[in-house]
């Protein structure tokens, strides 16, 4: 079964769809670090470049095609504009699925997408006289870790069939009757040191100048924090934050706003999953990113640092063989741009039995 993955990103979809006997045959990615990223992990086939520039005539058949176009017109971070012109990328999405004619297509984005007037458009276009006729559409938001990604990710999946009618995954981890429970981090982070490597990548490019490749521990990448960022993460426990601060330790910013950003200067827990792992996990000020090892008691049994890359591509559950490419900013931006590949996986796995296999 081949697949086509647009917006690709690092692969982190191709990664789910592949480890379940899907054929990579196109991808594109405009950003070119992220493009090599995918290339050394899928091989050639994929195209770094602006996919309103690529003709019809140059996507190949596929059974499936998949892709998340960017979101950030969409999300609760972003502005929400709706004439922001990355909300239009999902016309392109469109665009590739009405020429390949794929027996199912699968979309991901951020919740809001399911609430936009694009996405409603999206439904008018299955209609008889639509580019998208012949399709059966499913949606609804699902979390990952109700999948078994040790992360609570939520995450728009609108999944469209011509050869059946679609339906989503069922749950299979959480507190319900009958499920796994979560996976937090102890199982995520088994066999990483606790310390950190050095602050920067290995000395390493590509024939084409772009960085890397960089396998998985190479990404252990420790930071220098200032002496008053130390005090203040030694301050907080396992699932505490900011409101954990001494009043000395508050900078002003966090002083005169006495609510909202919960999750700031957060710790992490063992046995809980993580929350959505964004661009910028390695900034403890951004989100929940510190290391869950934590001694109350003993204050040289704890480990006052935020996440490394590779703590962040485990949560993500990137395997410790995938290669990654480019500076220490662009690579933390593909691993928290990217779909959980275990997620990817199970969806994989509920289309093949449910619909292309039958």
């Amino acid at each position: 079964m081949r697949m086509i993955d647009l917006f690709a990103g690092c692969g982190g979809m191709t990664k789910g769809f592949e480890d379940e006997g899907f054929v990579p045959a196109f991808a594109v990615e405009w950003e070119r670090r992220a493009a090599a990223t995918y290339e050394e992990n899928f091989g050639p086939h994929v195209v770094a470049a602006d996919i309103t520039e690529i003709p019809d005539s140059e996507f190949p058949a596929a059974d499936v095609v998949v892709g998340g176009p960017p979101c950030q017109g969409f999300s609760q971070l972003g502005t929400r504009d709706p004439d922001d012109p990355r909300n239009s990328l999902w016309a392109e999405y469109a665009r590739v699925v009405a020429h390949v004619q794929p027996s199912v297509f699968v979309l991901e984005n951020v919740p809001q997408f399911l609430k936009s007037g694009q996405y409603g458009l999206m439904e008018d276009w299955t209609n008889n006289d639509g580019p998208l006729a012949g399709y059966e559409l499913v949606s609804g938001v699902l979390n990952a870790a109700d999948y078994g990604v040790p992360q609570r990710r939520k995450r728009a999946i609108l999944i469209g069939s011509r050869v059946g009618t679609p339906s989503l995954p069922e749950a299979t981890h959480g507190d319900q009757l009958g499920r796994e429970p979560w996976l937090g981090l102890r199982e995520a982070f088994a066999g990483i040191p606790f310390t950190a490597g050095p602050s920067t990548l290995p000395d390493r490019s590509r024939d084409d100048g772009i960085a890397g490749p960089f396998k998985a521990e190479e990404l252990h990448l420790s930071r220098n924090p200032k002496e008053i960022s130390l005090l203040r993460y030694d301050a907080v426990p396992p699932g505490g934050g900011r409101f954990d601060l001494p009043e000395e330790l508050l900078p002003a910013c966090w002083a005169n706003k006495p609510t909202g950003t919960t999750d700031v200067m957060g710790r992490l827990e063992w046995d809980r999953p993580a929350l959505t792992i964004r661009t910028e996990f390695y900034k403890p000020e951004k989100g929940r990113y510190l290391h869950p090892q934590y001694d109350v008691a003993n204050p040289d049994d704890r480990v006052n640092r935020p996440i490394t890359h590779w703590e962040a591509a485990r949560i993500q559950t990137f395997p410790d063989d995938f290669k990654w490419c480019g500076t220490k900013i662009e690579i933390a931006r593909q691993i928290g741009n990217a779909v959980p590949p275990l997620l990817a996986r199970v969806i994989a796995r509920h289309l093949r039995d449910t619909l292309l296999d039958a």
